[in-house]
């Protein structure tokens, strides 16, 4: 497994396509650092595929084939503009090395089992694709956010919810080593947006049957750090991971 880690600034377009890039950390978003200076054109060069949010906090991020989606407070999907820049993204170049048709009836928990039982080791990274008709879905987004910003424990108080009933779609994420707490999200973070690329959000919830599920391994971590005083001021020797697991489910 190697991992890089530098300031912002530094970045450069990947030749190695098996890496996770990812931008800032994610106790840093728990803290209210809701500003990054990377855009999404320069996101794009280390990725087309993966998750995060937008600056102010405003809303929930999808990358899918090369496109990048904006599902605001409203629930819908917007294309997000090179130009628009994120506080905290995760990509890379979906190159899937495994594939299976998942045939039974399966929620949120027992998904991560079946992924669990799927994959070689918990050790390294994986990018995930989930592609079907789910039966059930639960997503959330967050508002906009104005300066001084709240904590995200707080921000997600004020979250709003949105179920799907039979919709075709796709679910993007992650599942990352339990070694990278405090740095990214331990476990599963999964994303949702339809097939017409008009709804979505953060994953909740979901019931699924007869949907394709494919595995990217990826085996190296390229971390851009802020350079922002907001950043630079932040005690992040904090334990968060309680936290965390409150913001994310």
């Amino acid at each position: 497994l190697a991992i890089a880690i530098c300031v912002s600034g530094c970045s450069h377009p990947q030749e190695n396509k098996d890496i996770l890039f990812q931008t800032a950390t994610v106790n840093a978003l728990l803290e209210g650092v809701y500003d990054g200076e990377i855009t999404f054109q320069e996101l794009k060069q280390h990725g087309d595929f993966g998750l995060g949010t937008v600056n102010c906090l405003d809303g929930e991020m999808i990358g899918l084939e090369g496109k990048f989606y904006q599902i605001k407070a409203d629930g819908m999907a917007y294309l997000i503009g090179d130009s628009m820049k994120t506080p905290f993204g995760c990509v890379t170049f979906f190159e899937p090395d495994k594939s299976v048709l998942l045939d039974k009836n399966v929620d949120y928990n027992q998904l991560e089992q079946y992924l669990d039982n799927l994959l070689p080791t918990k050790n390294i990274f994986y990018a995930i694709k989930i592609e079907g008709v789910f039966r059930y879905i639960k997503t959330r987004s967050v508002p906009r956010q104005s300066k001084p910003y709240r904590p995200l424990a707080e921000v997600v108080k004020n979250q709003t919810t949105f179920e799907f009933h039979n919709v075709e779609g796709t679910i993007v994420g992650f599942r990352c080593p339990a070694y990278v707490e405090g740095i990214n999200v331990p476990g599963y973070h999964l994303h949702f947006i339809t097939k017409d690329k008009k709804a979505g959000g953060h994953l909740l919830q979901c019931q699924m049957q007869n949907v394709k599920i494919e595995v990217d391994c990826t085996s190296e971590f390229y971390m851009v750090l802020p350079k922002s005083s907001e950043f630079y001021k932040l005690d992040l020797t904090k334990e968060k991971q309680a936290e965390l697991e409150k913001v994310e489910k």
